[in-house]
């Protein structure tokens, strides 16, 4: 999430609180506990806490909750930071660190990530974060029954659309495609796979202080989102209804109402089918399509691991994170994909879970969600930054304004928000 120029007082007492409770910790005898702050709650909490049960010293886990910055800055003005933190952002990890709150870390021996993601969390030459959890954010989900044949590239994706769209419009047919645009992040998703492939040698150059938002990349990538999202029938409800539709009930559309085809999500996408999946048949998944058959891209997202200055116990907690069994509990529930590549397929239960790790670890071009590394506000939240931008352009397109247009008014603004945050042109 965004750094915040101002913390609710909701944040102040949840903070607060959390440091009283650690505190407390240290001063009941015995050997206190390393407090960990995480992004997580639920399912999520509830197996990393299985996890960290396997530690040889005790571990104390506090959700912070979405807006884990805004927790930790808290935390941080109270004095009582935790000794390890789980960030969303690696923007977060070389802010944290240039400012002196977090503590180099060094992962063991078993641990190896893909090419690229580890520098992600490095600063002035030294690390400061190790990556703990992935995401895989090129993946489109679907049940088998729906969609029996499946679409190789993105020209027949828009095909397939075009003629779902008008079966849809004329017999009342399921939509061809779900999406929560009300959650920022799924459009940016959805740009980032496409930039990756229109655009490969561009697209980490966007991440960049000098980037041209401006430029032919990104709007080629729009020009051809809006081929897509401007069919007439592509969503159901339309776009309207679409911006109002939360990620989780997207994802529902699809596996229990059946009143949309297919869904454009990542790997934990799985926790939500767990919980709403209707009868015997499970979705499956294709790679998100690329312009060439196979020839699609891999974009992940990921969460690290941080120590704080002066905190002993988190470094080794940290290090110990990076053991090649230490997410064994989590790897058995199911719903985890390592970023760690001596992790053995073999560890996964599923075989999804397998086909994913396989893709994370081959040879290939993999890149870094950009919207994660974008700095400041222009990183996105609910009504900031991309999030809201490409909000916009969804609106504009799947409501009748001509491409040209729409692509002008969303590049504007994504130069408008970079120059304010530092972050290109």
């Amino acid at each position: 999430m965004r750094p915040t120029a101002r913390t609710s007082r909701r944040t102040l007492l949840r903070a607060a609180a959390a440091g009283v409770t650690a505190m407390a910790a240290g001063c009941s005898g015995g050997a206190r506990s390393v407090q960990v702050a995480v992004v997580w709650s639920t399912s999520e909490l509830e197996r990393f806490r299985q996890v960290v049960a396997d530690y040889p010293g005790s571990v104390q886990v506090v959700s912070a909750g979405n807006d884990i910055d805004a927790f930790l800055r808290a935390r941080h003005l109270a004095g009582t930071s935790p000794d390890v933190a789980i960030l969303p952002r690696p923007g977060l990890v070389t802010e944290y660190a240039q400012r002196g709150w977090l503590s180099p870390v060094r992962p063991s021996s078993e641990y190896a990530v893909p090419n690229g993601l580890g520098d992600l969390l490095t600063a002035d030459g030294r690390r400061y974060g190790v990556w703990v959890k992935a995401a895989h954010k090129s993946l489109v989900w679907h049940l088998p029954s729906m969609l029996p044949e499946q679409p190789t590239d993105w020209d027949g994706l828009v095909e397939r659309t075009r003629q779902l769209g008008a079966l849809a419009r004329r017999d009342g047919g399921p939509a061809p495609l779900a999406v929560g645009a009300a959650d920022g992040w799924v459009l940016t998703d959805w740009f980032e796979n496409v930039l990756a492939d229109v655009a490969p040698e561009s697209y980490n150059a966007l991440a960049r202080s000098d980037a041209n938002w401006q430029g032919g990349p990104v709007r080629d990538a729009l020009d051809r989102l809006a081929g897509l999202w401007s069919i007439d029938g592509a969503f159901l409800g339309g776009g309207r209804r679409a911006l109002l539709t939360q990620y989780e009930e997207s994802v529902i559309q699809v596996v229990y109402a059946r009143r949309a085809v297919m869904l454009c999500g990542a790997d934990f996408t799985a926790d939500v089918v767990g919980t709403f999946q209707r009868g015997e048949e499970a979705p499956t998944t294709f790679p998100f399509p690329g312009a060439q058959p196979g020839g699609g891209p891999l974009i992940v997202g990921g969460d690290a691991a941080v120590a704080f200055a002066d905190a002993q116990g988190g470094v080794e907690l940290v290090q110990w994170l990076t053991k090649a069994d230490s997410f064994r509990p989590w790897l058995r529930a199911g719903g985890y994909l390592s970023p760690n590549t001596n992790v053995p397929i073999t560890s996964y239960t599923d075989e999804v879970g397998r086909k994913l790790a396989r893709e994370m670890q081959a040879p290939g071009t993999l890149r870094f969600d950009l919207s994660d590394q974008l700095p400041g506000a222009f990183t996105g939240s609910d009504g900031v930054g991309i999030w809201r931008i490409m909000q916009g352009f969804f609106a504009d397109v799947t409501d009748g304004v001509r491409a040209n247009e729409a692509i002008r008014r969303a590049t504007g603004q994504l130069a408008l928000a970079a120059r304010s945050a530092g972050g290109g042109r």
